[in-house]
């Protein structure tokens, strides 16, 4: 398995998906309208679901082929990945 380096524009995401959570925690403690928290859950999930995109297309692009040709263990590591998706 791989272990990253940190990936700025996934960190910005995740930070922004942080954000949309916190806004969500506080409008259920305001008595917001069932309309305005499922649209900020909706931002709170795309967020998340985009830095994981992001990630694992990285992972494949960057992590699993060497010397151009993909290896047993990555193809398999990349089975493990499509659960993911």
């Amino acid at each position: 398995m791989t272990i990253h380096s940190p990936h700025p524009d996934i960190i910005a995401r995740l930070k922004r998906a942080h954000g949309h959570l916190a806004a969500v925690l506080t409008m259920f403690e305001q008595g917001r309208s069932c309309l305005d928290l499922a649209q900020q859950l909706h931002a709170v999930e795309s967020a998340v679901g985009n830095a994981k995109r992001e990630l694992i297309h990285d992972h494949m692009e960057h992590c699993l082929v060497e010397g151009g040709e993909p290896t047993r263990d990555a193809l398999k590591e990349l089975k493990q990945l499509t659960k993911y998706l």
